[in-house]
């Protein structure tokens, strides 16, 4: 049970911190005389200019400790394999076949390189163009990139067509993008990268954006409408048609954030509620594990009118060979390197195969069921709550609140995630900034999980709530039962002074932070 879930703890440094100089994983021989003096010295075949001045500075370990190392890592980690990871809604986190992972582990796959040539990849730009034809049936879009690393990024790509649209037409009044409170922050966040001024939208006692404000923020500066539907609340604005008609007739474009698709496979498009681009965040709602900091794929579909302004290059296929073209005068260039994340386009083709259109709309209706039993079981716990949009049926997932709970105990929505992990599941996700709903709890259950699973998620939620009250600083100062030994600092996630993800990066930053400690900067 997992009550009785206790995790490994080490107190294990990060790899570049162990080892030491001299000791190896692996020896090897030295080349034959032979070879040497047919070859010659290897480092010569390297342009002086691209020879380094140092070996670069890698971990000297040896193979048993290497294998120690990531038996431990993978001993403190929580994941799919292993536990139920419900509380990740907006992510919607799903089991990932291990068919499709031995798919992308295949050396065809993961020995290839960007830089080889078209005629020896067709394999894998033939899953692109087919993943895209697929993409454009689900969204009823047109035209479809994959290029993009990610959600954010393919929201950023439609938002820079947006921006060139309008330049081209000479609409350079036209500098205001309308989202709404509840939808990604990616949304707000892009529009303002790219120069665009936003405006806001908050939900109606429905608990879905207020139409009327929608009526007052269009003019003829609007240019365009970036909106998530359903939203994070988990409930699906009914009016969206309406939504994108008033800002069609206004003159502007329309933008659809589906990275919640997971409730609407089969039973909603974009296509149908008039919209001009969308976005799939494929390493989610297609199954790719949500790894930390990436891997991710983006889908950007787009209708005929704006495919001209897809990134480069487009995978395309002239019904012998299939190819990138560059030959895009009209594109707003490229989104990130080479051609998106191949072994999540990958897996994302695997999915759909697997399951096929009805199965992807089975997909959905579980979601659904399972996220409404599972409500019906939460909101019998004291203490909880679902404040927003009285009555409204919710999709694959729901926002809940813990704030009655936190001001009879004082216990907080944070303190709850933290002691979950205490019961062997996964961290949840509260919310996006700004927290509109108090206390905020967003689980996702999707179909991959059983009514067992839901139950016992459930059973634990009941049980930490009890604690709340019998116990509170039980709760407060957990975790006790998982890796880490204290909570998290969690201002490290969010300080860009604080916040690395490469040893490089860490180095850098430690030693500019012991500098300013001694004075010297």
């Amino acid at each position: 049970m997992s009550a009785e879930f206790q995790e490994a703890r080490w107190n294990e440094p990060i790899i570049m911190e162990i080892g030491r100089k001299g000791e190896r994983g692996i020896l090897m021989p030295l080349a034959e005389e032979r070879v040497r003096n047919a070859v010659g010295d290897a480092s010569e075949l390297l342009p002086e200019d691209m020879r380094r001045a140092a070996p670069p500075a890698l971990p000297e370990i040896s193979q048993m400790r290497v294998l120690r190392h990531f038996l431990r890592l993978s001993q403190e980690t929580i994941g799919t394999d292993l536990n139920i990871d419900i509380g990740l809604g907006t992510c919607t986190m799903k089991y990932s076949p291990k068919v499709h992972e031995s798919f992308v582990r295949s050396p065809a796959l993961s020995e290839l390189h960007p830089y080889e040539d078209e005629g020896e990849v067709q394999g894998i730009l033939e899953i692109i163009y087919r993943t895209q034809e697929y993409m454009k049936s689900i969204s009823g879009m047109d035209a479809v990139s994959l290029q993009a690393s990610g959600g954010s990024q393919a929201i950023y790509g439609n938002a820079a067509i947006m921006r060139r649209y309008h330049e081209q037409r000479g609409d350079k009044g036209r500098d205001e993008v309308i989202t709404t409170i509840l939808s990604h922050p990616a949304n707000p966040g892009t529009a303002a990268t790219l120069g665009f001024k936003v405006i806001t939208l908050y939900p109606g006692p429905d608990g879905c954006p207020d139409i009327e404000a929608l009526k007052a923020a269009v003019s003829e500066r609007t240019a365009g409408l970036m909106i998530t539907n359903p939203e994070d609340t988990g409930i699906y604005n009914g009016r969206i048609r309406e939504f994108v008609d008033i800002v069609h007739e206004a003159g502007g474009l329309c933008c659809y954030d589906q990275a919640n698709l997971n409730g609407v496979f089969g039973l909603t498009r974009a296509k149908e509620c008039g919209f001009d681009m969308c976005h799939y965040n494929l390493h989610k709602s297609f199954s790719s594990p949500h790894g930390s900091q990436g891997p991710g794929a983006g889908a950007q579909c787009v209708k005929a009118f704006l495919a001209k302004y897809l990134p480069i290059p487009t995978v395309e296929f002239d019904g012998k060979r299939y190819f990138f073209n560059y030959d895009r005068p009209d594109s707003i260039g490229k989104l990130r390197k080479f051609y998106g994340s191949p072994a999540v386009i990958v897996r994302t083709y695997a999915y759909i195969r697997t399951l096929g259109a009805e199965g992807l709309k089975q997909a959905s209706e579980l979601s659904i069921l399972n996220n409404n039993y599972m409500l019906q079981q939460l909101l019998k716990i004291d203490g909880l709550s679902m404040p927003m949009g009285q009555g409204k049926r919710r999709l694959e997932q729901a926002r809940l609140s813990w704030e009655k709970l936190t001001n009879e105990t004082g216990v907080t929505t944070d303190d709850i995630c933290r002691r979950i992990v205490d019961y062997g599941f996964q961290d949840y996700f509260a919310s996006h900034h700004p927290r509109v709903i108090p206390e905020p709890f967003t689980p996702e259950p999707v179909e991959s999980y059983s009514k067992d699973d839901i139950d016992e998620y459930v059973e634990a939620f009941r049980k930490i709530a009890r604690e709340a009250r019998e116990t509170p600083e039980v709760v407060k100062t957990a975790p006790h039962r998982a890796a880490l030994a204290s909570q998290i600092d969690e201002q490290g996630l969010t300080d860009i002074y604080r916040f690395a993800v490469t040893w490089r990066a860490y180095k850098r930053m430690k030693n500019g932070s012991e500098a300013r400690e001694h004075g010297h900067a």
